[in-house]
Order: structure tokens, then sequence, then C-alpha cells
């Protein structure tokens, strides 16, 4: 499973993906582990965790993006991402987020997708305005976003 765009690929992290990539630089993340470990005993998370984000210039990882698990009983999922500070502000977040919506909502099982930024991350709040997320309440000093298809 590969996604695209004109500039990046996105692909669903897994061990064997993991380790081709990371002789190249990227600090893998405690989530990153996590989501590995749990992937191990549930393969049927594929897809509904971590993605690696591949800059196809240079072939390297510039962040990761995913959901926080499968869709739950009301079939929503929540998006989460983070792109290295060397390639911010580049449009990659809203590229590869845009992307893995996209993916979510063609697997007919997710209907709404949601996204929580703290209230002063102005660079998160752009991407999700961009995706056309709606800003649907503040919870914990957190601004609380929706998409539904």
């Amino acid at each position: 499973m590969e996604l695209q765009t004109q500039r990046l690929v996105i692909v669903p992290c897994t061990d064997e993906v993991f380790s081709v990539y990371a002789t190249k630089g990227f600090k893998i993340g405690s989530h990153i582990n996590n989501y590995l470990k749990k992937l191990k005993e549930d393969p049927s998370l594929l897809g509904w965790g971590v993605w690696l984000v591949i800059n196809k210039e240079d072939n390297t990882i510039i962040g990761d993006i995913g959901f926080k698990g499968k869709p739950d009983s009301e079939n929503i999922v929540e998006v989460g991402y983070g792109i290295v500070p060397a390639a911010q502000n580049k449009g990659f977040a809203t590229e590869a987020v845009n992307e893995i919506i996209k993916w979510a909502f063609s697997t007919g099982t997710v209907k709404k997708i949601v996204a929580e930024c703290l209230i002063d991350n102005i660079s998160s709040i752009k991407v999700l305005k961009k995706l056309n997320m709606m800003r649907i309440g503040i919870k914990d000093n957190m601004y609380i976003w929706q998409l539904t298809k």
C-alpha cells in the first residue's frame, strides 16, 4: 500500500519500511515504536496507525502522519501529523494529510475524521483550515476539528 502526491510518497510504517529509511537520519519517536509493537500483535492495524512521509526529491523521511487507531463504532478516526523542522512551512503537512484523508474516506468505513491541536499552534491551525476541517470546540487548551465525508 502506498500513496503518492506530486512531491511525496506516503507509506504505512512497518518494521521493513522503517528499516529502509532509518539509516537516512529520521529520528524515531516513541509513538512509532508503540505502533510497530501493536502492529505485530494486530496486522489489521496497517493503515490505521503511522504512515511515513517521504520526500521524492531526496528519498528521505520528512515526517510521519496517521491515525490513532481503526475507525471507532461511529466510524470516526483521529488524524495526527508531524513534519521535521527543515521541511515545515512548505505545504508538506497539508499535502500528506489530505492524501491519507482521501484514502480513509475511500475505504468506505470512515464517515468522520477528527483532529486536535494546541490553541497556539498557528501552523497546525493553518493546515487544518486548508483541509477544510471545521473547528468544533476547545478542550484542555486544544482546538477540536472535524471533517465529515
